[in-house]
């Protein structure tokens, strides 16, 4: 009778000096900001949601057959909108439209409606759309995977386009343009969804490597 296999040794936070290195492969590199919206339903009027990611890539080379994957976190109101309808958008912002980062991305939609004073436009598929964007693309869930923090969405692409010209605006860029009180904000936030996603990611693991 064959020995069973040994569980895996549960994984630890890294080192200051091996965070750092990582740290640094991380920003050699500049990933562009996307807003993520999604709706509980289709219907005009239904309960929208959206955030600020750059957790999104494209994920096929197939030109009729696009696909990309986000990953969005559990807590996040817009999290509760993709399980709900299985659909989303994801836009490309210009570097001039910073006020919808601090609309969408320095609030929660649990207790506050992002979109208060703008008209209920939808894309094809119904995801909420805003005025302003770089380029959009529709999405509709295909499989999804919990990692602990977040939900990783693999979507199909059903439709999509270019509104203007102009470079993404990126997650460094957008530090370079935040007056002092955003950029507080904005690295007070992400200290907090940080030691959230890291409870989330032990948990996981825990249950996971048991």
């Amino acid at each position: 009778m064959s020995e069973p296999a040994p569980k895996a040794a549960s994984a630890q936070p890294l080192d200051a000096d091996t965070a750092a290195a990582v740290r640094a492969v991380y920003h050699l590199y500049d990933p562009p900001l996307w807003l993520v919206t999604a709706a509980e339903t289709a219907a005009p009027g239904s309960r929208c949601g959206g955030c600020i990611a750059t957790f999104v890539a494209r994920a096929a080379i197939v030109g009729d057959r696009p696909r990309m994957v986000t990953g969005i976190a559990r807590q996040h109101h817009t999290w509760r909108m993709i399980e709900a309808s299985d659909r989303f958008a994801v836009a490309l912002l210009p570097e001039s439209a910073l006020g919808l980062v601090w609309r969408f991305g320095l609030a929660t939609g649990k207790d506050t409606d992002k979109y208060a004073g703008l008209p209920d436009l939808r894309t094809p598929l119904g995801n909420p759309r805003v005025e302003g964007l770089l380029a959009w693309l529709d999405c509709r869930v295909e499989k999804r995977m919990d990692t602990g923090d977040r939900t990783v969405y693999l979507a199909e692409v059903t439709g999509g386009g270019v509104l203007a010209d102009g470079n993404p605006l990126t997650a460094g860029r957008l530090m370079d343009l935040a007056p002092p009180d955003k950029r507080a904000e904005l690295d007070r936030l992400y200290a907090r969804d940080g030691g959230i996603d890291a409870a989330a990611i032990d948990a996981w693991r825990a249950a996971v490597r048991g």
